[in-house]
């Protein structure tokens, strides 16, 4: 994993809309955020502008317009947030993060066999 990249809330939802079909031009993100946003081309422009100085995004001229993609893979950011929030808000410990999730009944039934799944499943890989 390379550099660290921390994403706002607002860049999230930029960030998804690439991921859900790049490359996309300005004015296609426009049409995609206005609508749950209320976003206005530059408030777009500003935040892909920061989105590009911090490594997550990048484009390319596309004859008359820039065509914008994803220079970060969905999973990579959500790790990234994953081990930020971790290391915050739980020491960085995922066993407390689970605790308090159970502790609280926040972690439905069907969760907990999913969870067991996928511990089992590291399990067999960490054997091998």
């Amino acid at each position: 994993m390379g550099k660290r990249i921390r994403l706002s809330e607002g860049e999230w939802k930029i960030m998804h809309a690439l991921w859900e079909g790049a490359p996309k031009t300005l004015s296609r993100l426009v049409s995609e955020l206005r609508e749950h946003t209320g976003w206005s081309k530059g408030t777009v422009f500003m935040m892909l502008s920061r989105l590009g100085e911090k490594g997550a995004v990048r484009f390319e001229e596309g004859g008359r317009f820039k065509l914008f993609y994803p220079a970060i893979s969905k999973e990579e950011a959500a790790l990234q947030e994953t081990e930020s929030f971790l290391s915050r808000v739980y020491g960085g410990s995922l066993s407390l993060l689970v605790a308090s999730m159970a502790g609280q009944k926040a972690i439905s039934k069907q969760e907990i066999d999913e969870l067991y799944e996928i511990l089992q499943k590291a399990e067999k890989e960490a054997r091998s």
